[in-house]
């Protein structure tokens, strides 16, 4: 079974940094990807950004460019998004989620079957 647990929200001012870490297990070796989505009080879930796990490609979405970084730690199965430069607009519910399809990379939230259980992130102004 696949599982996925997020970790590493908190509470920062404007402009601070915090890195997330999504730990997954009963994942294939390669082939597939793992995205970071987010959710705002009274908006709809959006995808952040996403990355190949065989082949380390990457996709970002434009509000969140130039600020984080998505990484794998391919020993521990760990993926993470370091977010700087943070503003209050990123305040939201992170979650990580797992495409098994093998497709090009995507954050249409359709694409992902497997989701964590998401770790508050607030920025303070």
């Amino acid at each position: 079974e696949v599982q996925l647990v997020e970790s590493g929200g908190g509470l920062v001012q404007a402009g601070g940094s915090l890195r997330l870490s999504c730990a997954a297990s009963g994942l294939p070796y390669d082939g597939y990807a793992i995205g970071w989505f987010r959710q705002a009080p009274g908006k709809e879930r959006e995808g952040v950004s996403s990355i190949s796990v065989g082949f380390s490609n990457t996709v970002y979405a434009d509000a969140v460019k130039g600020r984080f970084t998505i990484s794998r730690d391919g020993a521990k199965n760990t993926v993470y998004l370091q977010m700087n430069s943070l503003k209050p607009e990123d305040t939201a519910v992170y979650y990580c989620a797992a495409d098994t399809t093998y497709g090009p990379l995507t954050l249409a939230i359709g694409a992902y079957e497997n989701w964590g259980q998401g770790t508050q992130v607030t920025v303070s102004s």
